[in-house]
């Protein structure tokens, strides 16, 4: 009995190679997969397309979304308003007290300039008060930006309207610092109302 005999059901089929399941004369497509050419990988199943890729997140549900640099630039610019009025009010404070022991050192006024002293001091103290609570809720927003939710944006956006508004009666007092915070108000605005400022401050309402 040789392998060569075409009637032994046990031997090998003449005219093919071993190790492939292909019949002589057959056309490549059939039997076991043909191997593939050299540096190319093998392709197993159905052809997979690519994945696709998630905006602000990592492609996959869950994944952690990357701060958008609008909204970064937004919160540089609360921390440097939140501090700045901070200061402001801490030197308005100090200037009204400080005006009000000059004009009861100098005592030549009468009970008119110590009502005047009295009364400026009274502002400066009221407009430091206020400018203290800007400067806490800028800090605040700011401290919140990166793990709060869509009110610090809501909040956000009417901060930078309230600056934007001070800013423009400051300038038509001939302020021309005011200027900065008018353009850093209106950035504020813009980089909080856009759809990916809005996306990232309502990620973890999308997670759910």
């Amino acid at each position: 009995m040789s392998f060569g005999e075409p009637n032994n059901p046990y031997g090998q089929p003449q005219g093919q190679q071993p190790g492939y399941g292909q019949p002589q004369g057959q056309q490549p497509g059939y039997g076991y997969p043909q191997q593939a050419p050299q540096g190319v990988p093998p392709q197993y199943g159905y052809p997979q397309a690519p994945p696709v890729q998630q905006p602000y997140g990592g492609g996959y549900p869950g994944a952690a979304m990357e701060m958008p640099g609008g909204v970064k630039a937004a919160r540089v610019m609360l921390w440097i308003l939140g501090v700045l009025q901070v200061l402001g009010a801490i030197v308005m404070v100090a200037a009204g007290g400080w005006f009000a022991d000059q004009m009861a050192d100098s005592g030549e006024l009468g009970s008119d300039g110590d009502n005047a002293a009295a009364a400026f001091t009274g502002i400066m103290v009221v407009f430091g008060i206020i400018a203290l609570a800007f400067g806490v809720w800028a800090i605040v927003m700011a401290a919140k930006t990166r793990s709060g939710g869509n009110g610090i944006r809501i909040s956000g956006i009417v901060y930078g309207s309230l600056v934007t508004l001070g800013s423009l009666v400051n300038l038509i007092g001939a302020n021309v610092f005011a200027l900065i915070s008018l353009v850093m108000g209106i950035l504020i605005i813009v980089f909080f109302a856009k759809a990916d400022g809005a996306a990232w401050f309502r990620r973890h309402q999308q997670q759910y």
